[in-house]
């Protein structure tokens, strides 16, 4: 890969040093005939065709950092491209052939493992071995081929069982909705909606549901309409998570009582867990979980058995936590919590 060629002008003086024509450039370049041409260099991206021109002299071993933390089967696949003169980028078509599968690659498509990168799975040589180890399917089928060529547009991708976000177009956010704020994206009254803290953001979201207008909390955005509509939907179940707070002291039955069902005017509300995490004098700090979501059905339990509530903060919807976020404040769903959150609504 290295082939040194000498320009005549690199060739020592009588009085044997090298003349300048000879020497390395402060950049890594050879002068005269010795640099290397146009053809030969990768581009910044690092997911660009293979170049073309390389010569076939033996290649460097790997070094010792490059091969920390990878699996036997990586190492030895890294040696041999290395062997045969290639880098290992992560673009090549190289796997193990007694374990191909009959996915047809995309004609145009993307290579798989840079769907995984890009979705935030890891790095793609994390990527292959997920690959390489079986657990990556597309449409329903597992994939072993390093090189495969899919639609991240169109076709569902997997890894562990978790559905994964291929799309680059769709957005995932929490929002720690503040007290006052409209569940809206407009309001003609002029008051404070969600769309006052998304800033100049062009993608036209959806927010999961609804929170009071003075009810703070996590509320999740995107522009995904199938999961927004499943997570809203009651039939799926997804758990949400509030901390009130109401007045004390608060009784040793109130969780069961919560948890057999309350008459409600317009039917039963059932808490699926209750727990007290703190009580002073006059007042109390309480938890409850439920997977309904008729308007206002928080308040009105805990009104129903005696202990109206003073301020209420959502702090889960499904997998997804309030976590320490300021309020106002939005933060991008990691990869696994959209994973979860597929997998919580059948997707």
């Amino acid at each position: 890969m290295n082939a040194r060629g000498r320009s005549g002008s690199s060739q020592r003086s009588g009085s044997g040093q090298r003349s300048n024509s000879g020497q390395r450039s402060s950049s890594g370049q050879r002068g005269g005939s010795g640099q290397r041409g146009g053809s030969g260099q990768r581009g910044s991206g690092g997911g660009s065709d293979r170049p073309q021109g390389r010569s076939a002299g033996p290649a460097a071993e790997p070094a010792p950092d490059e091969l920390a933390g990878l699996s036997p089967e990586a190492r030895a696949r890294l040696r041999a491209l290395r062997s045969m003169g290639l880098e290992d980028d992560g673009d090549d078509d190289f796997g193990d052939e007694g374990d191909r599968d009959d996915l047809t690659d995309v004609p145009g498509g993307v290579r798989l493992q840079k769907v995984l990168a890009a979705a935030g799975v890891g790095s793609r040589r994390h990527c292959e071995e997920l690959i390489g180890a079986g657990r990556v399917e597309v449409d329903g089928q597992t994939v072993r081929r390093f090189g495969a060529r899919v639609d991240p547009e169109n076709q569902i991708i997997r890894v562990d069982g978790k559905r994964i976000p291929a799309r680059q177009d769709v957005v995932y956010l929490a929002f720690n909705k503040p007290r006052g704020v409209l569940t809206s994206m407009s309001d003609d009254r002029g008051r404070k909606t969600i769309t006052d803290y998304l800033g100049d953001r062009a993608e036209r979201l959806f927010h999961v549901g609804r929170l009071d207008y003075d009810t703070e909390g996590l509320m999740l955005l995107t522009n995904d309409g199938e999961l927004a509509h499943r997570l809203a939907h009651p039939s799926y179940e997804v758990a949400k998570t509030y901390w009130a707070e109401v007045p004390g002291p608060v009784s040793r039955d109130l969780g069961r009582q919560l948890q057999s069902g309350v008459e409600l005017e317009d039917g039963v509300a059932v808490a699926d867990k209750f727990r007290v995490l703190e009580q002073s004098g006059s007042r109390a700090m309480v938890e409850i979980t439920l997977h309904e979501g008729r308007k206002h059905i928080v308040r009105r339990m805990l009104a129903e058995v005696g202990h109206p509530v003073s301020r209420l903060v959502r702090t889960t919807v499904g997998p997804v936590k309030l976590g320490s976020m300021r309020p106002g404040t939005t933060r991008d769903l990691t990869t696994k919590e959209i994973g979860e959150l597929y997998a919580a609504v059948g997707m």
